[in-house]
């Protein structure tokens, strides 16, 4: 039993990173200084537009960008949306057929839901069971009346790294644009290369909330799905949300100077949790590539167990930490990305660390992580044999 009088513990940092001490200093200092509208012409709204293009010069910066090809927008949601139907759009004569990995985020198979509505075609490329996609079955997807192609640098539910460069070879070979959906690795490794489109969320790398990147590299042919208008390069509608992409720069800047250090530290972590977990808990899989991987995530799956009740008792004894799967009690749905690959898609946990997290919480992680899954099996058990329950293998979702 864990001590209730300990601090609780976030280990989240997938769902959102905390704020960045960079984010927060810059934050506070551009709503004084740049609260002005940047289009206008007077002394004010010319400082706000100079943090503006600051901002857009240090972010273009750690993506390997012109800062002409980098736009804000006001979620990382917002640019995929913007990344998937305008890069479809502008290629209409070329071809209405998208290709698309079976593990990309809910925002990319969303878009790619409402192209089809449309009357597009998507072709979606598996995975295996460590996750990742076969770049020489992406490339076989690809035909001459492809439009766009869409693959993650990593997953946002089990970490494992996609190989993008191989893919942007193949789709520069077949003159096919490449979304690449880098929320979940901005700052956390190197930036691929090959993209044509890239999106990023702010939150993800410890900035405020309601910031996204979307970058469009030069000579790359794509037209809003929106109406015009005349913010960032006409390629996001609205009031440029200047104080937040200021923090947001601030935060990546930041986490990037850090990334090999911490990066380090982290994945040894993770790794001593990969180990631990199957050691001290009988039937549990840790899924997703063991070395190809992001350096702070790892997911596993309890057999016997139901996912949303082992959140809760890790969440009583002061773990915050989310679901591999995105089954909730509104849905009862499994996560179409351990589908994919063919393992558990219930009992899930991921684990996500954040920026200083400390060993000795993952320590106290790994001592009171068997007793909680120990406690629910009882539970569950007692249930099935009195007839008031089912014991959950984790090997189906429920009806």
């Amino acid at each position: 039993m864990a001590d209730p009088s300990a601090p609780g513990v976030y280990l989240d940092a997938a769902s959102t990173e905390p704020p960045h001490p960079a984010a927060r200093s810059a934050l506070l200092e551009a709503l004084d200084a740049g609260w002005a509208d940047p289009a206008r012409l007077y002394g004010t709204a010319r400082g706000t537009r100079v943090l503006l293009d600051r901002a857009r010069a240090r972010v273009a910066e750690v993506l390997g960008a012109r800062a002409d090809e980098v736009s804000f927008t006001s979620s990382g949601t917002q640019a995929v949306h913007l990344a998937v139907l305008g890069g479809l759009r502008a290629r209409r004569r070329v071809g209405r057929h998208l290709v698309v990995s079976a593990v990309e985020h809910s925002s990319v198979l969303h878009a790619a839901e409402a192209h089809e509505r449309d009357g597009g075609e998507v072709t979606v490329v598996g995975v295996d069971r460590a996750g990742r996609v076969d770049p020489g079955e992406f490339a076989a997807a690809l035909r001459p009346d492809t439009a766009l192609a869409c693959l993650q640098s990593a997953n946002h539910e089990v970490g494992t790294v996609q190989p993008v460069a191989e893919v942007a070879e193949a789709c520069r070979a077949a003159r096919v644009p490449l979304f690449v959906d880098a929320a979940q690795s901005l700052g956390r490794t190197d930036v691929p290369g090959g993209w044509s489109f890239l999106a990023g969320s702010a939150h993800k790398w410890g900035g405020p909330a309601g910031v996204g990147v979307f970058a469009v590299r030069k000579g790359t042919r794509w037209r809003s799905p929106l109406p015009d208008d005349e913010r960032e390069q006409r390629r996001v509608p609205g009031f440029e949300n200047v104080p937040g992409i200021v923090a947001a720069a601030a935060a990546l800047e930041a986490f990037r100077a850090d990334m090999a250090a911490d990066a380090a530290r982290l994945s040894s972590l993770v790794d001593r949790i990969r180990a631990e977990v199957p050691r001290a808990v009988a039937d549990v899989e840790v899924v997703g590539d063991p070395v190809r991987r992001l350096p702070h995530l790892v997911t596993f799956s309890c057999l016997y167990v139901e996912g949303e009740a082992l959140l809760t008792e890790l969440d009583r004894l002061g773990f915050a930490v989310s679901s591999g799967s995105s089954c909730t009690a509104d849905t009862l749905r499994p996560s179409h990305v351990l589908e994919a690959m063919g393992v558990i898609t219930h009992g899930n946990v991921r684990v996500s660390l954040p920026r200083g997290v400390r060993s000795a919480d993952v320590d106290r992680f790994l001592t009171v992580l068997p007793g909680a899954v120990g406690r629910l099996r009882r539970t569950a058990l007692d249930d099935f044999e009195t007839g008031s329950g089912n014991v959950d293998t984790g090997r189906r979702s429920r009806p």
